[in-house]
């Protein structure tokens, strides 16, 4: 390799860490998935949303960068088809994150340390349904199968309850 091509792959590399790294601390409140989901990370404007549509929120209480049955939930159902066509006609969706390795906002932390008290999480992933009122519907958590067993599995524990 000749110095210039060196030179160019080592501003590449750098350019691409400062933009990881800007991400990271963007304060936005939503994250997308690959099927181009989103999923509200401020429960307050996630309430605001499901009172508005009437639709359910499901709340994902995650350690995404290190819980391996989390991980597993994600890619097997979240970010399939299947559970992207059903989530969004049918629910509002809310990440809450308790990472080990990204940072994230420390108002999130908070709100996430909160409502994990508030709803008895005592493992992950643990899954909440709420009402769009706020009211408790189900908990869940993994469940073998895949997204098309999943979303089946969800709309059970809705059935009747809205």
């Amino acid at each position: 390799m000749t110095k210039k091509a060196i030179l160019l792959l080592t501003a590449a590399v750098f350019c691409g860490f400062t933009l990881l790294a800007f991400r990271a601390t963007d304060a936005a409140s939503v994250v997308a998935h690959e099927t181009g989901l989103s999923w509200e990370t401020d429960f307050k404007a996630a309430q605001a949303e499901a009172k508005a549509s009437g639709k359910p929120m499901l709340l994902d209480f995650t350690g995404s960068d290190w819980c391996g049955w989390c991980i597993r939930l994600d890619k097997e159902v979240f970010t399939q088809p299947e559970f992207a066509a059903f989530a969004s006609k049918a629910l509002v969706l809310v990440e809450l994150d308790f990472p080990r390795g990204k940072s994230q906002p420390e108002a999130i932390k908070k709100q996430n340390e909160a409502l994990a008290k508030e709803y008895g999480v005592r493992g992950f992933p643990t899954i909440i349904l709420l009402s769009p009122d706020g009211k408790l519907l189900a908990e869940t958590g993994y469940q073998k199968g895949g997204a098309a067993e999943y979303v089946a599995h969800l709309k059970e524990l809705l059935a009747g309850k809205l």
